[in-house]
């Protein structure tokens, strides 16, 4: 993908118009609009994020685990600085993200072994798998301060 920005909006519009639809070599090329982020509709999105990976998680195993959803277009399984695996998943449509999200988020991967050593206090969000829309950190600080603001004033 790419951005172009043209000195006037006219130029901008006809860039749209003739580009739109057009077939460079085996790709057909998708022009639209810039929208700000802010302006865009949540509930559209492709990307997830994915943490509380067991440990034994591979690009196979992701694979099995998220392909019964929808086309997968990307994936990659990373490590934080304490050796916790997480992942991103891109689909090639808004509807797969949403069903793996819907289906996934919550879900309970650990062993009988791995439950039964779990501590009877553990929290729940530290070994339940996490399945939701990929946010910029930007995202994230603000719905955190959302959250904030909610629980401090009250209902």
């Amino acid at each position: 993908y790419g951005f172009v920005h043209y000195e006037t909006e006219e130029a901008a519009k006809q860039a749209i118009e003739r580009v739109n639809g057009m077939q460079i070599g085996d790709k057909t090329v998708e022009v639209h609009a810039f929208t700000k982020r802010d302006e865009r509709d949540p509930g559209t999105f492709t990307n997830i994020y994915v943490k509380n990976l067991p440990d034994d998680t591979d690009e196979a195993k992701l694979t099995s685990m998220f392909d019964g959803f929808g086309t997968i277009t990307s994936s990659a399984i990373l490590e934080d600085k304490n050796g916790r695996k997480f992942s991103f998943v891109n689909y090639d449509s808004t509807e797969a993200a949403a069903k793996a999200v819907a289906e996934l988020n919550g879900k309970d991967l650990r062993t009988d072994e791995q439950k039964a050593a779990t501590k009877e206090d553990a929290e729940a969000e530290s070994y339940l798998l996490y399945v939701g829309r990929a946010q910029t950190k930007a995202e994230r600080a603000r719905e955190l301060r959302q959250k904030t603001n909610q629980t401090t004033t009250g209902p």
